[in-house]
């Protein structure tokens, strides 16, 4: 596995983070805390955006 691949990995992995934790927020807790936890998952997006832009330049 080169570092490529451990990229996207950790790209995919953390897009369904990203995604359960907004969804936890939309479904899940409806007072502040789901604002807590989309604001976590929109930042994970786009942590994964960043490992995404860094594959094949690392």
């Amino acid at each position: 596995m080169n570092k490529n691949t451990v990229l996207a990995w950790a790209t995919i992995i953390m897009i369904i983070v990203g995604v359960a934790l907004i969804a936890l927020g939309a479904f899940r807790y409806n007072e502040v805390a789901g604002w807590g936890f989309a604001s976590v998952g929109i930042g994970f997006f786009a942590i994964a955006w960043v490992f995404n832009a860094l594959k094949g330049r690392v």
